[in-house]
């Protein structure tokens, strides 16, 4: 039986939510039709792409392979849809895009393939730097609009926001560490674990504010720019880490497996979005860039362990 577009946005609903019952829920079928395409398509693709446990369903490598697939059929699927409601006459012009490099690795090559579907008339400059010049480049009107991490916002009387992506903190362990024992682990408990430090995007700045506030200076393993170094490092044993679900996969380059754990503490949420000057009118093509990522707003995935 061939591939059809229900199991891939059935297939894609259960990955977000990490459950039958609440994937079926969000797209209003039963269960048992959710679990029957399921099972249809890993017969069709001849792959295991979740697996159970206890807190529900998890991806396997497969899954997350599929995955990127499924979500870019379903990307043009509703760009065609768009296309047959819009004016005859293409959008023209250039958009002129910040973006900070954490953002520009994990966020920005679906958004960016998906306005190009959607309006392939339109050139797309893109500048990446640090937040606070990328701000600076919006007040002064020489960016149309930033994707970037908008919870971290210093001119926020002169720049509009939309938040896009919400991601939580969780500690990333190697997959033999002790503390996977446990459901959720207090930062306290890091007193002596090494740590993998990524230094992007402020994250260093926020995990240390919040490793101050639990009274812990944990040693600094290693400070790195590299979100594959950290992987690597993480899954190899060398350290640990706290940093957002934007940024995880269960496994590094060398395919060693990472695992997960939530943090009994309460940390803030790191919120991706776009930003735009306030007050200044967009451009049709900047209002249309802005319009193709709210219909494409990532949902929360169901972040588990690694295994399978």
């Amino acid at each position: 039986m061939a591939l059809s577009l229900r199991q891939v946005r059935y297939f894609v609903a259960v990955a977000e939510r990490g459950s039958l019952t609440r994937a079926a829920h969000d797209i209003g079928a039963s269960p048992s039709t959710v679990a029957e395409a399921l099972k249809a398509l890993q017969e069709h693709l001849r792959a295991t792409l979740f697996y159970r446990s206890a807190k529900g369903l998890t991806l396997t490598h497969k899954g997350h392979q599929f995955l990127r697939h499924a979500e870019n059929i379903l990307a043009t699927v509703g760009s065609a849809e768009r296309a047959l409601h819009v004016d005859d006459i293409p959008v023209e012009g250039v958009v002129n895009l910040g973006v900070t490099s954490l953002v520009a690795g994990y966020y920005l090559a679906d958004l960016l393939a998906r306005y190009r579907r959607a309006y392939p008339e339109v050139r797309v400059t893109v500048v990446e730097d640090s937040r606070d010049y990328v701000e600076h480049l919006l007040v002064n009107g020489e960016l149309d609009i930033a994707a970037l991490i908008v919870s971290n916002l210093a001119n926020q009387m002169a720049l509009e926001s939309e938040v896009l992506v919400t991601s939580s903190y969780r500690l990333w362990l190697p997959a033999s560490h002790a503390l996977l024992a446990r459901d959720s682990v207090p930062l306290h408990d890091l007193s002596e674990e090494p740590l993998i430090v990524l230094a992007v995007d402020e994250l260093e700045q926020s995990s240390a504010a919040y490793l101050r506030a639990a009274g812990i200076r944990p040693p600094i393993a290693l400070r790195t720019s590299s979100v594959e170094a950290v992987r690597s490092l993480v899954a190899t044993g060398a350290g640990v880490t706290i940093l957002p679900d934007l940024a995880f996969r269960p496994w590094s380059l060398e395919g060693d497996r990472l695992e997960i754990r939530s943090l009994a503490d309460r940390l803030p949420t790191l919120d991706v979005g776009l930003s735009w000057r306030r007050g200044a009118p967009l451009t049709l093509a900047a209002a249309n860039f802005l319009e193709v990522a709210r219909e494409h707003r990532p949902q929360p995935r169901h972040i588990g362990s690694a295994e399978g």
